[in-house]
């Protein structure tokens, strides 16, 4: 070997072990960051809760603000005193908040703060960790509400129903594929296979493509399902068709033969049963209820070619949520008012 390749071999060894060291060196700052916050807000937290005086609370966190400001500089304003303080408040779980700061830096948690219930950041911070997102890539996934998409998806699956809770969304959103607001069924999937990638990521982790146009022969008749996929993580197939319209009980009857017919002949030994999603431009939601798709492995769930204004599309949201749970609810009763 000569001189110039060994020196070469030399300088990125070390190049590697300072890029290590300055990433452990980051990873610790980031994680001490977090914890000093969260403690700052737990003990001023417990200092107004000891005094029990309702305008104490606001005097002491100007007090210390200006305090603290002049001593260690602008980090320590009154707005991020506060931050800290529904930091802790919000994250009580010390040991918690230990294991996300390893890989969520403080500008995450700012992210998930503004989050209505622990649920929903407990949500956020899990896909973030599992998916080692950035804080922009955090903070798309909760304007495009995945939580509550996948809540509404919930609550259709009963506790006995073959779909896994988590797995769906309702509804979906495909405003980044392109397609007009005149289409037919053929240009949606033409869409979902151009658009692979953003079809996939919309749908979560460990979804991969199997099959599209799907070939079954029923007595001697072909059938096709428009995309086949599995999930790796619940090692089960997953059917999907397409419907340019609302839900017909039809499509619900022909899905499930769908299921059957991959359950023989496509399902291998180790694999859990397969489930099926049926996407309709609308949900027709009190017929899906009425029908109970959730015990035939079905969802059924919306999909959005073009997502309206913010406001309007936060507020559609919520109202489908509340809405869905009210029915879930109804749903719960009926066995015992018939009893």
């Amino acid at each position: 070997m000569d001189l110039v390749s060994s020196e070469q071999i030399l300088f990125e060894e070390i190049s590697s072990i300072i890029e290590q060291s300055k990433r452990a060196i980051f990873t610790q700052a980031n994680r001490e960051t977090v914890l000093l916050f969260w403690r700052i807000g737990k003990r001023i937290n417990n200092e107004v809760l000891q005094n029990k005086r309702a305008d104490y609370g606001k005097q002491i966190v100007v007090t210390l603000s200006r305090q603290l400001t002049e001593k260690y500089g602008r980090c320590y304003e009154d707005r991020n005193l506060r931050r800290m303080l529904q930091f802790a408040t919000q994250f009580s779980d010390e040991e918690i908040i230990v294991t996300l700061s390893r890989q969520l830096s403080w500008s995450h948690f700012l992210a998930l703060i503004p989050l209505k219930s622990i649920e929903a950041k407990m949500y956020y911070a899990n896909e973030t960790l599992s998916g080692g997102l950035g804080v922009r890539d955090l903070r798309k996934m909760i304007s495009r509400k995945a939580y509550e998409r996948k809540e509404i998806a919930n609550t259709q699956i009963a506790p006995a129903s073959p779909v896994p809770l988590g797995m769906f969304k309702d509804p979906y959103l495909f405003d980044a594929m392109g397609i007009k607001d005149a289409y037919i069924e053929s240009d949606l999937e033409d869409a979902v296979i151009r658009e692979l990638e953003n079809f996939i990521l919309e749908f979560g982790k460990g979804f991969a493509f199997v099959e599209r146009q799907k070939r079954m022969i029923i007595d001697g008749e072909d059938h096709h399902l428009d995309l086949l996929m599995f999930n790796r993580h619940l090692n089960r197939l997953v059917a999907i068709d397409f419907k340019q319209d609302s839900f017909e009980a039809a499509d619900g009857g022909q899905m499930r033969l769908y299921l059957k017919w991959l359950s023989r002949y496509e399902r291998q030994e180790h694999e859990n049963e397969p489930v099926g999603l049926i996407l309709c431009a609308t949900g027709s939601r009190e017929k899906i209820e009425l029908m109970e798709m959730d015990k035939g492995g079905i969802v059924v769930a919306e999909y959005w070619t073009t997502l309206p204004p913010k406001a309007e599309f936060e507020q559609k949201i919520q109202t489908i949520l509340d809405e869905t749970r009210e029915r879930q609810e109804r749903r719960r009763l009926l066995p015992l008012r018939n009893g």
